[in-house]
């Protein structure tokens, strides 16, 4: 089946649809040895041809995989000693590009992306784009209405850890016997940190959304499902990537 070439540019990866324009513009892609600038032009990924810059190269699918992560594996392509969350995947998934999109600690569970989309990754895990990630916490110590508005106020003004770094301003909510943290940035051990800082120890901790992307309440621990063409849509546009019409 034919497509624009923007289009098969855009689900290879490339980017936007100005980024698109500009690879056209400033590299050379050829499809059936012809260079083409003309984002609109129809091609046939199954049989034409393509070259970049002189290479051949071959339309790769983009994979966007669900996946709820259990405790006791870590977010990483390969470990000597632990479980990897690639090592969760089955077929048709194992053995394919994909890689994690951000990380989650050994012992936290929940939501993680696995995709091959290099452009997506990359704005998602980005701090100038600001992408918000909420988690439910289960603290050691309970947490009355007094202390709750206390590390409310004190998380929403942005909390300074002891090697002096400061966090953004962060959104604090209840959700039913657990605390809901929502934070923009990523740093090491974060939302672990932040709890520190106010006297109180994550005990549990559970990623539930990543921008518009939300856990599949369903999708039980250490399963994978894809991503839905709404989903795929929505986290593309929550940082920019907006595919061509």
């Amino acid at each position: 089946m034919k497509s624009r070439v923007d289009k098969l540019l855009a689900g290879a990866g490339f980017g936007s649809r100005r980024d698109i324009k500009r690879v056209l513009r400033e590299r050379t892609f050829c499809v059936n040895g012809v260079p083409c600038r003309d984002p609109s032009f129809h091609v046939d990924p199954e049989h034409d041809q393509f070259e970049l810059d002189g290479e051949n190269w071959a339309f790769r699918a983009r994979i966007y995989l669900m996946l709820n992560k259990p405790a006791g594996v870590v977010t990483s392509t390969a470990d000597p000693v632990h479980r990897t969350v690639l090592d969760l995947l089955e077929e048709p998934w194992r053995g394919s590009d994909v890689f994690p999109v951000g990380r989650l600690d050994i012992d936290t569970r929940g939501l993680l992306l696995l995709t091959n989309d290099g452009a997506l990754a990359h704005r998602l895990t980005s701090p100038k784009t600001g992408v918000e990630k909420k988690y439910l916490a289960d603290l050691e110590l309970p947490v009355d209405d007094d202390l709750f508005a206390e590390y409310a106020r004190r998380f929403s003004e942005g909390v300074a850890f002891h090697n002096g770094h400061n966090c953004l301003p962060a959104k604090l909510e209840r959700a039913s016997k657990r605390l809901a943290l929502t934070i923009e940035e990523g740093k090491y051990h974060q939302v672990k940190k932040m709890f520190r800082v106010v006297g109180n120890r994550v005990i549990g901790l559970e990623r539930v959304s990543m921008g518009p992307l939300v856990l599949d309440p369903g999708l039980p621990p250490g399963a994978v499902r894809e991503l839905t063409a709404d989903e795929i849509t929505g986290l593309r546009e929550a940082v920019g990537l907006v595919d061509p019409e």
